[in-house]
């Protein structure tokens, strides 16, 4: 006869077995990374026909849209194109006057990096990872790392990348953080997530810092993943208590995290130092790159359409509009071998985060 009562694995060796292949998983962790990329490949089919519904209730609401929600819709899009043309107008007038400080000052100047738009395919159902999967992966030319923004501000990086999609951590996130600055005085922070979608936090900021409610805080561009100056949120509390040595500040992110649906990657531009991983190549973006200019001071053509970097001789005129052009200034510092002044490539230390 069988015994009614058999016994089974005891609990112990249970609990032996699950911290063994708990422990064989944390050795492993990033030799799985290869399984995991060539998983969410296969998956990413599956995720086009995910969201294959939603697309065509969007496309039948916008189909049977009333004539007069669209002629709503055209007015405030006129609207709000005259209030950009606007804002675009006294932004051209100060791009022009920054190029001419930086002229004068032999400073470089930043090109424009190239960009591509991308679309919201999911939203992480995880309450304790906030992220997003877009529809461009390594296919495009997406690599870790790339930044991410939208109409409004930052969104956050790229953390993994599929051949068709890619993973996009959100700076709301508990494991985000992003070094900022302050518009208002240039005062150097790091915005890290407290994985709430409407507020970031800014830790170890000390009681005498300068920093009110209200203050714009910005992409500081150290670390080399952001591009510089990028607003990323806005300071909404600063609170002091006794017995603190630190100060409690709170910011609000500039981005709608919890409605995005259209977002933008940015690749870095030629002149900033970034080497992509790899050595991914860059795919054409929405935005042309500009034609090879001939290096005035070489004679030879520059592929990566920079400013040329040339002198002006003593007798030319010390106010030339000529861009991208370093007036001499007799009380200027001793200048290096390039001609340019060595107080002008003096650059800060980079930030890790």
């Amino acid at each position: 006869m069988k015994p009614i009562f058999v016994r089974g694995i005891s609990n112990q060796f249970r609990l032996t077995l699950a911290i063994i292949l708990s422990v064989i998983l944390l050795a492993a962790n990033h030799r799985l990374d290869p399984a995991r990329e060539s998983l969410s490949s296969a998956l990413s089919p599956i995720q086009y026909l995910a969201s294959v519904p939603s697309a065509i209730l969007d496309w039948s609401s916008e189909s049977f849209a009333t004539r007069n929600m669209l002629a709503l819709q055209n007015k405030e899009l006129l609207r709000q194109q005259l209030l950009m043309s606007e804002r675009l107008q006294r932004f051209e007038h100060l791009r022009q006057e920054n190029e001419r400080l930086r002229a004068l000052l032999g400073s470089p100047a930043y090109q424009d990096s190239r960009k591509m738009v991308a679309e919201v395919m999911e939203v992480a159902s995880d309450p304790s990872h906030h992220y997003v999967v877009l529809n461009h992966g390594s296919r495009s030319g997406v690599f870790v790392g790339q930044p991410v923004v939208d109409a409004q501000g930052v969104v956050g990086q790229v953390v993994q990348v599929s051949e068709m999609t890619s993973r996009v951590l959100l700076l709301s996130d508990v494991s985000h953080g992003l070094p900022v600055r302050i518009t208002r005085n240039d005062v150097r922070l790091v915005a890290n997530g407290t994985g709430e979608l409407d507020e970031i936090e800014l830790r170890h900021v000390a009681k005498s810092t300068d920093i009110r409610v209200g203050d714009l805080l910005v992409t500081s561009g150290l670390g080399n993943r952001f591009p510089e100056g990028y607003p990323v949120a806005r300071v909404m509390e600063v609170l002091t208590e006794d017995g603190q040595s630190y100060a409690r500040v709170t910011a609000q992110p500039l981005a709608a995290l919890d409605r995005i649906r259209y977002l933008l990657l940015i690749w870095p531009s030629p002149d900033s130092g970034v080497t992509l991983p790899n050595q991914i190549p860059v795919p054409a973006a929405d935005h042309p790159a500009e034609e090879a200019k001939p290096d005035a001071g070489n004679g030879n053509a520059n592929p990566q359409g920079t400013a040329a970097n040339v002198t002006v001789p003593s007798n030319a005129a010390p106010n030339s509009t000529a861009p991208n052009t370093i007036a001499p200034n007799a009380a200027a510092a001793p200048s290096n071998a390039n001609g340019a002044s060595n107080a002008a490539t003096t650059q800060p230390p980079a930030e890790v985060h």
